[in-house]
C-alpha cells in the first residue's frame, strides 16, 4: 500500500494562500473606509519580502532590509490605498517621510496584537523558485510540508498555512 497521497491538479496551496491574503485585503479597505482610523485599541504589524516582485519602496530601505521587513501600521501613518493587487501606505522611518507600495503576494505576516489574531504567508521573491521555504522569520529551517494549516499551540488566533512540494 502507498502512503504517499497523489499528487493533487487543484492548486490547493495557491487558493488558501489567495484566499487568506483576501483577508488582509479586506482589513486594510475597512481601515480605508474609516479614513485611516483604527478602530479600538487595533494595530497592525505586516511582514513582506522587500525583494518580492511589485514591491516598492525607498532605495535606502530596501539597503537596510534586503530580503524582509516589518512595517507597524498604529498611529502615525497616511494617504493608505488598497486595491485588488494590494496596498499603499506612507509611513515615517527616522521621521524621513516615505511612500511604500506592498503587493499582497509579498506579505509573509500579518498580526495584530490588540486581538492576538495572526495570519502567517509564503512568499515568492525574485530570484527564488517555486520551492517555498520557512515562515515570516527565516528563523526556522525548510519544511516538507505537502499542505498543512496548523493553529497556534498557544491558543491563540495566529494561523500558519505552509506549503511544501512534496519529495
Amino acid at each position: 500500500m502507498n502512503d504517499t497521497p497523489p499528487d493533487s491538479l487543484i492548486p490547493y496551496d495557491e487558493i488558501v494562500q489567495e484566499a487568506l491574503r483576501a483577508v488582509v485585503g479586506r482589513v486594510l479597505g475597512q481601515v480605508k473606509d474609516a479614513n485611516g482610523v483604527l478602530p479600538g485599541s487595533h494595530h497592525f504589524y505586516i511582514t513582506f519580502k522587500t525583494n518580492a516582485p511589485g514591491v516598492d519602496i525607498p532605495a535606502d530601505l530596501k539597503a537596510r532590509f534586503p530580503d524582509e521587513m516589518t512595517i507597524v501600521l498604529q498611529n502615525k501613518f497616511w494617504d493608505l490605498e488598497v486595491t485588488d493587487e494590494g496596498f499603499a501606505v506612507g509611513l515615517s522611518f527616522n521621521q524621513i517621510p516615505a511612500m511604500l507600495n506592498i503587493p499582497f503576494s509579498a506579505i509573509t505576516a500579518f498580526v495584530d496584537p490588540a486581538v492576538d489574531f495572526g495570519l502567517q504567508f509564503q512568499a515568492i521573491a525574485d530570484g527564488e523558485d517555486d520551492e517555498m521555504s520557512g515562515t515570516a522569520g527565516n528563523d526556522e529551517s525548510e519544511r516538507d510540508v505537502a499542505s498543512r494549516i496548523t493553529p497556534s499551540e498557544d491558543g491563540s488566533n495566529v494561523v500558519s498555512v505552509d506549503f511544501g512540494k512534496k519529495n
